[in-house]
C-alpha cells in the first residue's frame, strides 16, 4: 500500500499535470524504440508497429485506468485483437487487476461447456511510491524497479482440480491463506498484482461460454475514484507500453532473430511472461523471400491441445486470423498417417497437402508452438526453406530431408 505521505505528493503530481505529462513523455520516448529497428524491418512491420503501440495503449488504460479499483474488483477480458507474447486466438484472457494482495476475494461462476481454464496469480517489479514518482527520464532503466510486463507466476489452480456442482456452477477463494472447509482455493502473496484466467477453446463456435464475477470478502461498497489512484493508472499503463515494447524489442534482437526459423522451448523465458506450468511453449522466427515456402514437419505428442502460429516481428497475430488463417491447432490440423503435420508457410496455397499457412505479405516474423498439458516433451521439429515452384514440383514426399534445419530443444 503507498504510505500516506506518498499518496499526498501522487494527488499533487496528478493536479498539476505532473502525472499526465510523465505518463505522455513515457509513451513518446517508447514510440522512437523502433528506430533501432532501422534498416532490419519492412514497411509493414513499422505499419504495424505503431499500431501496436495504439492497441499497447488501449491494453494499459482498460487494465489499469479502468479495471484497477481496488474497492470494485473485476474480471474482464483483454481488449479486442491485443496479442502480446503470441496470444493463441483459441484462449480469452479474463483479468483482474490489484494494487497488493491486501485483500480476499471470492470467484463465483459456471464453466459452460469450456473443456479447460486455468487461474494463475502475479507478482511484477511494482514499487508502492510508483504514483509518487517520475518515470519517462529513467527510459528503459526504470524497468529494473517498475515493469508491469515482466510477470511471476506465484500461484495457479486448473479447472481439473476445482471442485464443481453437477450443473457446472463453482466457487473460488483468493487469499493468502487458505479457508478452512474449502478445497477451491487459489493461493496469493503480499506484493500481487492481479489473477488471469486462460479459457481454453477447442471448438469456439460450439461451446458454451464461461461466466465468472469477482468480489471482495469484505463486501467494501463502491467508492469514488481518488486522485493518487489516476496518478497511479497513468504511471502503469505508460510503463506499460514501455515494458512490452522493450520486450519486444529484446526479444526479437536478442534472441529470435538470432537463430531464424527454428524453434526453442524455454520453460523459463515462457513463465517470465506469467506463464503457467502445465505447458511447453517454443518460440522462434521465421524468414523467407516471397517465391519461397517454408515447411515445418513434427509430430505433436499426447496433449489436451497444441497450436502452431505465425506472428509478426511484435509478436502479434497476423490480420488473417479472423478468416481462421495464420495458425493450426490440434483439431483443425490435418495428421499424415504417422500422426505428425506439414506445415507449410507461403504467399499463397502449394497444393501439396498438410496445413497452408498465409504469410500475409509478411517475409519474417515470430512463430511458436505451443502444447497443453502434454505427456511427455516437446516434438523435435524439421524445417525446410526452398523454393515455392520446387516444393510444387517435388511435394512434401519429396523435401531433401538432409538439408532441413532441426529444432525444438528444450533449454531448461
Amino acid at each position: 500500500m503507498t504510505p500516506s505521505n506518498g499518496k499526498s505528493t501522487a494527488a499533487e503530481r496528478l493536479k498539476s499535470g505532473a502525472a499526465w505529462d510523465d505518463f505522455c513523455e513515457t509513451v513518446r520516448s517508447a514510440g522512437h524504440i523502433v528506430d533501432e529497428f532501422e534498416g532490419n524491418i519492412t514497411e509493414l512491420d513499422r505499419s504495424e508497429w505503431y499500431r501496436f503501440l495504439t492497441r499497447l495503449l488501449r491494453n494499459g488504460f482498460e487494465r489499469y485506468m479502468e479495471n484497477c479499483e481496488p474497492d470494485r474488483p473485476r474480471l474482464r477480458d483483454a481488449p479486442w485483437r491485443q496479442s502480446i507474447n503470441f496470444q493463441s486466438p483459441d484462449q480469452d484472457h479474463l483479468l483482474a487487476e490489484f494494487v497488493d494482495g491486501s485483500y480476499a476475494y471470492r470467484i463465483q461462476g459456471n464453466r459452460g461447456t469450456l473443456p479447460y481454464f486455468v487461474i494463475a496469480a502475479w507478482s511484477a517489479k511494482q514499487p508502492d511510491d510508483l504514483a509518487a514518482r517520475d518515470w519517462a527520464k529513467r527510459g528503459v532503466s526504470g524497468l529494473q524497479e517498475f515493469d508491469p510486463a515482466t510477470l511471476t507466476t506465484t500461484g495457479f489452480l486448473p479447472s481439473e482440480a476445482i471442485e464443481f456442482d453437477a450443473d457446472g456452477n463453482f466457487e473460488i477463494i483468493v487469499s493468502q491463506t487458505q479457508p478452512t472447509g474449502t478445497n477451491n482455493w487459489l493461493p496469493i502473496t503480499s506484493d500481487c498484482v492481479g489473477i488471469l484466467v486462460r479459457t481454453l477453446y477447442h471448438d469456439r463456435a460450439n461451446t458454451v461460454a464461461p461466466s465468472m464475477r469477482i468480489v471482495r470478502l469484505d463486501d467494501v461498497p463502491p467508492r469514488p475514484i481518488a486522485a493518487e489512484e489516476v496518478s497511479a493508472g497513468l504511471a502503469k499503463a505508460g510503463q506499460l507500453v514501455l515494458a512490452y515494447v522493450e520486450l519486444v524489442r529484446s526479444w526479437w534482437q536478442e534472441n529470435l532473430s538470432k537463430r531464424s526459423n527454428s524453434l526453442r522451448f524455454s520453460r523459463a523465458l515462457y513463465l517470465s511472461n506469467g506463464g503457467v506450468p502445465d505447458r511447453h511453449h517454443g518460440f522462434g522466427a521465421w524468414e523467407k523471400n516471397a517465391d519461397e515456402a517454408l515447411v515445418l514437419h513434427f509430430t505433436p505428442g499426447p496433449c489436451e491441445y497444441w497450436i502452431f502460429q505465425l506472428c509478426n516481428v511484435w509478436q502479434e497475430n497476423l490480420d488473417c486470423y479472423e478468416e481462421g488463417q495464420g495458425y493450426t491447432t490440434k483439431s483443425r490440423a490435418r495428421y499424415e498417417r504417422d500422426g505428425s503435420v506439414f506445415v507449410v508457410i507461403a504467399d499463397a496455397d502449394p497444393q501439396v497437402g498438410g496445413v497452408w499457412l498465409d504469410a500475409y505479405g509478411h517475409d519474417h516474423g515470430g512463430m511458436s508452438l505451443r502444447l497443453i498439458k502434454a505427456e511427455g516433451g516437446p516434438p523435435r521439429v524439421a524445417l525446410y526453406r526452398l523454393p515455392l515452384n520446387t516444393l510444387r514440383s517435388v511435394g512434401l514426399s519429396g523435401l531433401p530431408t538432409e538439408q532441413a534445419i532441426m529444432s525444438g530443444e528444450m533449454t531448461d
